[in-house]
């Protein structure tokens, strides 16, 4: 860090997902051995909490969701063993992921959990972020698709996290749809109308999620997600060594080692990427149209299958207002929109 840029009164905590949400653009794949070489890395950087486990969260691998090279608890236990210092973390999904699951996770070493639930949907986190609590974990809390909803009611949503016990609530930009002043006037909303601190997790649909990230900051939040390389659904997250060098510029104490982190993101994920993190014409249709990210690929396999275009896909998904856990439909939405694109004309005289 640059202490002539840096103003101690303005701290910011960075978490990285590296090897949760960067799962999914390695279609879960990456070994206990990567998970600890990417751990160790961040660790060694002065990242604080590392995010660990299937793409989707724990309990997820699966034909749905994708089947990992791994176990959660293989994951989970690698890190643990690859760091000084960090919390290791995972992300729990209510209906996707169970109490004896998390368990699991506690007895393997995690400190931290990432309880998730769709916006309007808070009241199906008490029960584990209370449960969480009385075992003593650091419990962090997401309000999945934040864009969803205006401020005000997303703050309503927050409030009940809050009064479960929640250490940190998130504003959750999932689908990459929000530009900074939403993100901020989301984050001064929860700021004002809750005691938990308040974090932001950002994608990059848009091309925006630094700057998103910088104006969740400026408002209030004081947890930041990242990945390293931005890996993470779609066009990935806010990329955790431009989000550090960033603050920086800005005045913020990230408490981070930045080239550390440029060398892990470089010398050991770098090399294990399938492709750059990129916006491309589907990425960026599903943060236009604001549909969850882990949608990506699923759109581009169903749009293959039927012989429609992901953009006509990702529209439609949008304007039906689909969530998290319905990727069902977007098979559904593939096929009648093939049966449009291929019925064929009323015989003559009918």
């Amino acid at each position: 860090m640059n202490p002539t840029l840096i103003n101690t009164a303005r701290k910011v905590t960075l978490v990285d997902t590296t090897l949760r949400d960067g799962m999914s653009s390695v279609s879960h794949q990456f070994t206990p051995q990567n998970v600890a070489d990417i751990a160790r890395g961040l660790d060694k950087a002065g990242i604080a909490t590392i995010e660990v486990a299937h793409g989707i969260g724990l309990g997820a691998s699966s034909i749905q969701y994708g089947i990992a090279a791994a176990t959660d608890i293989e994951y989970v236990r690698a890190a643990v063993d690859a760091v000084e210092h960090a919390d290791i973390a995972a992300l729990y999904v209510p209906g996707i992921a169970t109490l004896a699951e998390l368990q699991s996770a506690i007895d393997a070493g995690i400190k931290t959990v990432r309880v998730a639930v769709h916006c309007t949907e808070a009241d199906c986190a008490q029960q584990a972020v209370e449960w969480a609590k009385d075992k003593g974990l650091t419990v962090m809390t997401f309000l999945m698709m934040s864009h969803k909803l205006e401020p005000e009611p997303l703050a309503e949503q927050a409030t009940r996290l809050d009064s479960y016990g929640a250490d940190v609530v998130y504003v959750v930009d999932s689908a990459g749809a929000m530009v900074p002043q939403h993100a901020g006037a989301r984050v001064a909303a929860l700021r004002a109308a809750v005691s938990a601190d308040i974090g932001f997790h950002a994608h990059n649909n848009l091309g925006v999620g630094i700057a998103n990230a910088l104006s969740a900051a400026e408002n209030g939040a004081r947890f930041i997600d990242g990945s390293l390389r931005g890996l993470g659904a779609s066009a990935g997250n806010a990329q955790t060594e431009v989000l550090a060098a960033a603050f920086e510029r800005a005045g913020w104490d990230t408490g981070v080692d930045l080239f550390p982190l440029i060398d892990t993101a470089e010398r050991v994920v770098a090399p294990l990427m399938k492709e750059p993190q990129i916006v491309d014409e589907t990425a960026l249709v599903l943060g236009y149209a604001g549909v969850y990210s882990t949608f990506f690929h699923p759109t581009k396999r169903a749009a293959r299958k039927f012989g429609v275009s992901t953009r006509e896909i990702l529209l439609e998904l949008g304007r039906r207002g689909v969530i998290g856990g319905q990727e069902d439909m977007i098979i559904d939405v593939a096929s009648e929109l093939a049966g449009r694109t291929y019925e064929l004309p009323a015989p003559a005289g009918v």
